[in-house]
This record gives C-alpha cells, sequence and structure tokens, in this order.
C-alpha cells in the first residue's frame, strides 16, 4: 500500500479569495504605537496624532470614492470592536459626510494578541525574555509570545472572515490583522507577511487582484 505524502510547506500563504473591492484602514495612532508598546487588545484610545490621521484618511476615502463614482451606502462599512478602530471608523465617516455610527462590528477583526507582553516594548523586556525575544526574531510569523496568538493563529480567524467579504467593503481593523489579510490575498511568504510596513495615514485598495495605497 502507497502512503500518502503530505504536501511540502513552501513557505507560502494561500491565496484565499479576491475581492471585487476591499479598502482597508489602519486605526490612527496612540500613546503605545509612538512609545512602540505592543498594543494588541489592550483598549487604548487615539491620541492627537491619531485623530487627525483618521480625519485624514476619511478625506483620502472620500476623494477616492468620489473619483470612482461610488456611493458610501453601497458600500459595507465594518471595524474591530476596540475603541481606537471604532473612534478612527466614526472620525473618517464624519469626514465622508455620513452618519458616523452606521457601521458595524466583527470579533474577527480583533489585534493580534501579545499576551503577557502587552504594554512592554522590547527593550524593556529585552533581559528577561532573552531567549524568547531570540525565538521571535528567527520565526516571526510562528512565535506565540507568553499567553498570546502567533501571526499563524491569527490566520486561523482572519482567513474565515475574509472568505466571508462578499460586497464592496471598507474595513478599519489593525496593523497585524492587515498583514495577514495582504499575506492571504497575495499569497506571500510566511517571513515577509509580519514585516509589512502599514502605515496610519494611509488607505490600502484592493481591486483589479491587487493592493494600491491612497
Amino acid at each position: 500500500m502507497t502512503i500518502p505524502q503530505s504536501a511540502p510547506d513552501t513557505g507560502l500563504l494561500p491565496r484565499l479569495h479576491d475581492p471585487e473591492l476591499l479598502i482597508f484602514i489602519r486605526h490612527g495612532q496612540t500613546d503605545w504605537n509612538a512609545e512602540g508598546r505592543m498594543q494588541g487588545q489592550r483598549d487604548i484610545p487615539l491620541n492627537a496624532t491619531g485623530k487627525a490621521q483618521a480625519t485624514g484618511n476619511g478625506k483620502r476615502l472620500k476623494a477616492l470614492l468620489e473619483a470612482g463614482n461610488i456611493r458610501p451606502d453601497r458600500l459595507d462599512f465594518v471595524a474591530s470592536p476596540l475603541g481606537r478602530t471604532r473612534m478612527t471608523m466614526e472620525l473618517l465617516r464624519s469626514a465622508l459626510g455620513v452618519d458616523p455610527a452606521a457601521y458595524r462590528l466583527d470579533d474577527q477583526l480583533k489585534e493580534i494578541t501579545f499576551g503577557d507582553w502587552e504594554g512592554h516594548t522590547l527593550e524593556e523586556l529585552a533581559d528577561e525574555e532573552e531567549a524568547l525575544i531570540a525565538r521571535r526574531r528567527a520565526d516571526k510569523w510562528g512565535f506565540v509570545p507568553p499567553g498570546g496568538e502567533s501571526y499563524e493563529m491569527l490566520t486561523g480567524r482572519i482567513g474565515p472572515w475574509l472568505r466571508s467579504v462578499n460586497r464592496p467593503s471598507v474595513v478599519v481593523s489593525h496593523g497585524g490583522v492587515f498583514r495577514v489579510v495582504r499575506g492571504l490575498l497575495e499569497g506571500l511568504q510566511k517571513t515577509a507577511a509580519p514585516k509589512l510596513d502599514v502605515p496610519q495615514d494611509k488607505i490600502f485598495v484592493w481591486r483589479d487582484s491587487r493592493f494600491e495605497v491612497v
């Protein structure tokens, strides 16, 4: 009897879905972002810079929609339930000139959790967690911080969410979430996805099977 062999791991993420239009916006800056603290699922509010970024992204989105003759009421607006994403969504919807509260929440869009490391910088953890930080550096995709999630684990909830996107959508979520979303849309290397830059003053537009940054 021939024993079936498992497929080799190519190191590439599967390309799960190809939505017609998916506009992704990261929440604006918080004080913890500015300080380099691992935020994860801690509910840290936007700072003044973050509020300005959210309003600016709303203006970018308005210009994008007007250029494409797309009415906001034809889009599904959905956000992570954390406070910083909700505030970002409400500020950008205000800049669009639509009801700030007319959007929905999805728990699957919460940020990756860093567990016991949340609230700390890597520099603060360097002495006590040197071995774990080295492991994280060697395998950022698969590394699980104490009490937290890996990017691989995050994919387990973002993948099903991504497959469910069946209409043009505007999503306000988090940096870690975007890295996984982009990895799954583009079929990126697992080693590359966690290192993607996700600026807080830009919007990411997926259409025609590719991303553009606005």
